[in-house]
């Protein structure tokens, strides 16, 4: 069964209707954009998440001292990045945020999707993928075509989040395509902001969904 991470929370409601929806994973970014959270707003959204949602955090070639200090204090299990990030750079990242820890801090590297290569030649040392129309929050699809041979996904060296305008209508689809995970930001808006009843319907399709 696929998973499910809804991004761009940065409301108390977009916290109480997470709690309700009950995704896998939820997303703070802390790049610029308009979904933007500080640190300090971010721990205060955190201590109202259920404990049983992965917070992660979205970076845009950060600092390491700046997402190293969010892991520590728990406000993000995962860090996901959409800069630059190389091998070199989440090496770094992983040695930066194992010490004084039990575990590394799991990445997320986003991949700009023009083509199978792309996917093929991302950064190394990445736990996860996610693959993107662009740098991200841009609500459009790359083109799926490139993923319908055969067990895509399956064949890929780490797990993959499928993103880029997924929203209701075409959640079904996406999911037909066996990714590790579905990331949705704007697919769950309405107006900019976080619905509820969205949130709630979406998640309830990918755990109906065979």
């Amino acid at each position: 069964m696929s998973r499910i991470k809804i991004c761009g929370l940065f409301r108390d409601d977009d916290i109480s209707f997470a709690n309700d929806a009950g995704p896998d994973y939820t997303g703070f970014v802390f790049a610029e954009s308009k979904r933007q959270v500080s640190p300090a707003r971010a721990a205060k959204l955190r201590e109202r998440l259920r404990d049983n949602i992965v917070p992660v955090g979205v970076f845009v070639n950060a600092s390491l001292d700046d997402i190293v200090t969010l892991y520590r204090d728990g406000v993000i299990g995962i860090a996901q990045l959409h800069g630059d990030e190389d091998g070199t750079y989440i090496s770094a990242l992983k040695q930066c945020t194992a010490a004084g820890v039990s575990n590394p801090v799991p990445v997320i590297k986003a991949v700009r999707v023009n083509s199978r290569e792309d996917i093929l030649a991302a950064a190394s040392g990445a736990d996860y993928l996610l693959l993107d129309h662009g740098a991200g929050g841009t609500g459009k699809s790359f083109d799926w075509t490139l993923l319908k041979i055969g067990d895509f996904f399956g064949r890929l060296p780490v797990p993959c989040f499928l993103a880029g305008g997924i929203d209701g209508y075409n959640i079904e689809e996406a999911l037909g395509f066996n990714p590790f995970g579905i990331d949705i930001s704007s697919g769950a808006e309405t107006g900019g902001v976080k619905d509820r009843d969205k949130m709630i319907r979406l998640v309830e399709i990918v755990r109906s969904h065979i």
